[in-house]
């Protein structure tokens, strides 16, 4: 409903008018063609000084105080509803839009203060509040931690101790020195997170070959002569192959015993992740959890807790897989907002 208020299409009409070229990768994601979050943070500020739009930079907002409403006799001489504590003062307004982010990435301010403000307005908070698309840390000894660097499509599983499937994600996979990411890794990552909450024998596991099944990797290994690393190396890059041989106790060149290549099947199709943690907030690029979507009114995203404040963006419990996702969600959730809010405006000008 929120999205379809704001479309990917008027996304790129928007930047395209604001002089932003785009280009489309072949994963379907969209960059500018200088490479740089620069050049849109440009668009946006210079978008807005255009239309008149005073930013007030730094001033980190102390405190949203609701003021109280004296009914109709407020309505009409339009007095404030809220009572803004800033680092220079204070800022009376009549409406608010709280779109600070969630908890991740810190340094750019979206360090989860948001919540505490909306909370204070009779907001609840969906937890548990977990990084989402964050990188993966596995056990200081795993060997996945010797390939950094190493790059291949995969699929990452997220089941139960009984084995049972409760999600999948698929794409490219990086290895890394204190595990993985990339966007397979990252898509998982909240899914795995919250799970283990609530279950912490929950498991997660990576498939190296996620065009084939274990019983196809077995034929392929009894049916060709050049050895489980001849085999490997067809599809796998080679440090990747050697050592998925090394962990399965296979010699490279030679026949297997039946032991070995089902170890090895399993090696290649479902390797277990001992996962010990996560990057953190610093690191992931969205955070799970936020105000709960019924308590916004989403034809306007405003407050059905406190009239006059409208909510857009990470804040609330909104986060996506990776691709730009979330970027829509914010682009598309702001703009609900602050349409709502011009025409609430114009409509008490009117008056």
């Amino acid at each position: 409903k929120v999205l379809r208020r704001f479309s990917v299409a008027q996304t790129i009409q928007f930047f395209s008018d604001a002089g932003v070229e785009l280009k489309e990768e072949e994963t379907g994601k969209l960059f500018p063609v200088t490479d740089s979050a620069r050049t849109i943070l440009n668009a946006l500020i210079d978008q807005s000084k255009e239309s008149h739009v005073a930013i007030v930079h730094p001033a980190r907002v102390a405190e949203v105080e609701h003021l109280p409403c004296n009914g109709a006799v407020s309505e009409l001489k339009k007095e404030p509803r809220f009572r803004v504590v800033v680092e220079s003062g204070v800022v009376l307004a009549r409406h608010v839009i709280v779109c600070t982010g969630g908890k991740s990435l810190p340094k750019s301010g979206s360090d989860g203060s948001g919540y505490r403000l909306v909370e204070k307005l009779g907001h609840s908070i969906a937890k548990p509040l977990v990084p989402a698309l964050v990188p993966l840390v596995l056990e200081e000894s795993h060997w996945i931690r010797e390939l950094s660097g190493v790059t291949v499509p995969t699929t990452v599983t997220l089941s139960k101790a009984s084995g049972k499937r409760i999600f999948s994600c698929s794409g490219s996979t990086l290895c890394t020195h204190l595990g993985l990411s990339g966007p397979a890794v990252l898509d998982i990552s909240r899914h795995w997170l919250i799970a283990r909450n609530t279950d912490s024998d929950v498991q997660l596991s990576i498939n190296w070959l996620p065009d084939q099944s274990a019983e196809t990797v077995d034929e392929l290994l009894q049916s060709r002569r050049t050895g489980a690393f001849g085999v490997l190396r067809q599809w796998l890059p080679d440090r990747l192959a050697r050592q998925i041989c090394i962990e399965s106790g296979a010699p490279l060149v030679g026949d297997l015993t039946r032991t070995i290549r089902k170890k090895l099947v399993q090696n290649i199709t479902a390797t277990p992740l001992p996962v010990t943690g996560d990057r953190g907030f610093s690191i992931a690029e969205a955070t799970a959890g936020g105000v709960p979507l019924e308590e916004v009114k989403l034809e306007t995203m405003e407050s059905r807790k406190c009239p006059g404040l409208y909510l857009a963006g990470e804040v609330l419990d909104v986060d996506g897989r990776i691709g730009g996702f979330n970027f829509q969600w914010a682009w598309s959730s702001g703009y609900v907002a602050g349409s709502a809010v011009a025409k609430s405006i114009i409509e008490g000008n009117a008056r």
